[in-house]
């Protein structure tokens, strides 16, 4: 719970009463690697920050063909942004890679949260700013390199999360087979 706190005050101050509060509305879940924090086709009604472990969000094309889109890592929220904020059925999953502890607010929390503490919204204001820029920062420049720019520009911005995450979910992620991985990771 340190961890979320301390997170938090990056962004804004809190007080003694006001982080009771935030403790006071979340709570602690175990999530097992594998499985779903979030699927498709359903409305996300919660956040999550991650104290441990990895999530990533995916979808599947039309023949079944799983993408990974990104990973998230400890220190980060993780939430289907557009289906949270509107109310429409989420396009993506968001699926657990490692075993994960994750700290949970549903949306009745959050709601209370926003009218209780002043200066609540502008710091989740930031924190989705922040997290919005970084994940534009992981896409894009992906998209102008070959395979092997892509994965060692991967291996550079995220050397925390190469040991911890199939080579199956890496190859989708850069965009690549897991066998072209395979290669291109025998010739480095």
């Amino acid at each position: 719970m340190e961890a979320l706190i301390n997170y938090l005050l990056q962004f804004g101050q809190l007080n003694q009463q006001q982080i009771d509060l935030v403790k006071s509305r979340s709570k602690e879940v175990q999530l097992k690697k594998e499985d779903y924090f979030s699927e498709a086709g359903k409305t996300a009604k919660q956040v999550a920050f991650i104290i441990d472990g990895i999530l990533r969000v995916c979808y599947y094309k039309n023949k079944g063909e799983e993408i990974t889109r990104y990973f998230i890592d400890e220190n980060n929220f993780a939430v289907d942004i557009n289906s949270f904020m509107y109310k429409i059925p989420s396009s993506e999953y968001i699926q657990a890679v490692t075993d994960c502890k994750l700290i949970i607010f549903s949306d009745y929390a959050l709601k209370e949260l926003s009218l209780t503490i002043i200066g609540w919204d502008d710091i989740i204001n930031q924190i989705t700013t922040k997290s919005l820029i970084e994940k534009v920062n992981r896409i894009s420049p992906m998209l102008a390199e070959d395979a092997k720019s892509r994965y060692l520009s991967f291996l550079e911005k995220f050397p925390q999360l190469a040991n911890r995450i199939p080579l199956s979910f890496l190859a989708s992620y850069i965009g690549i087979t897991q066998s072209s991985l395979s290669r291109i990771r025998r010739k480095i």
